[in-house]
């Protein structure tokens, strides 16, 4: 049985944060394969981890299971998913609408996990009211009432490195509290705003390590 503390922990590592989905994935796989336990040993098998790294991380958000019978999957993927709010549907927009925007769009991946773009700006003006992916292109000047009008939570950038900052200050003004970074460039942001960077360029240099 799970004691939840993830509201009275003093504070959980991001790194533990940013495994809970990995959890989440491996568990998934799991259920679809019709396994119903699964010990840490196992499950850091799976995940290149060591188990007590795994009950370390479980730890901080309660009890799932109990020492020598392993975790019930179907319970752990759904506290887990709980813990993170996959439990109900978020929506996004998207700033930038060039290629990258468009690709990002077209993603089918988002929908299926809860994830819906509702909204799509840019301020170029021959881009501005197209229709991209089923969104109706708007001008940034529009940003801060459909946030408000369509409940959006959180951002996605995908416009060029030097005009990052200045749409994530926009984001941060009109509200947003977490944002999804595709720019490839350092930013500031100011306390209580969540980022996420995704840039290839920098995995594929830490992966030149390993191969030189």
């Amino acid at each position: 049985m799970l004691t939840s503390n993830q509201n009275n922990h003093p504070k959980v590592p991001e790194v533990v944060v940013l495994r809970l989905p990995l959890y989440v994935r491996e568990l998934t796989d799991m259920l679809q394969s019709d396994k119903n336990v699964v010990s840490s040993q196992q499950l850091g098998e799976r995940l290149q981890m060591t188990p007590a790294q795994i009950r370390k991380d479980l730890s901080y958000f309660g009890k799932f299971g109990k020492q020598g019978r392993g975790y019930p999957i179907s319970f752990l993927v759904n506290q887990l998913r709980s813990v993170l709010g996959l439990e109900k549907e978020w929506n996004c927009c998207i700033i930038g609408v060039g290629k990258l925007g468009k690709a990002v769009i077209s993603y089918t991946g988002f929908n299926p996990e809860g994830f819906n773009i509702r909204a799509a700006f840019d301020d170029d003006i021959s881009l501005i009211g197209q229709t991209v992916g089923g969104l109706y292109v708007q001008p940034i000047t529009e940003l801060e009432k459909t946030i408000r009008d369509k409940d959006i939570s959180i951002g996605i950038v995908t416009v060029p490195a030097p005009n990052a900052q200045k749409v994530i200050d926009r984001m941060v003004a009109s509200g947003l509290k977490s944002i999804l970074n595709y720019a490839p460039v350092g930013l500031h942001i100011p306390p209580g705003v969540h980022i996420r960077h995704v840039d290839p360029l920098l995995s594929l240099q830490s992966m030149t390590y390993y191969l030189k």
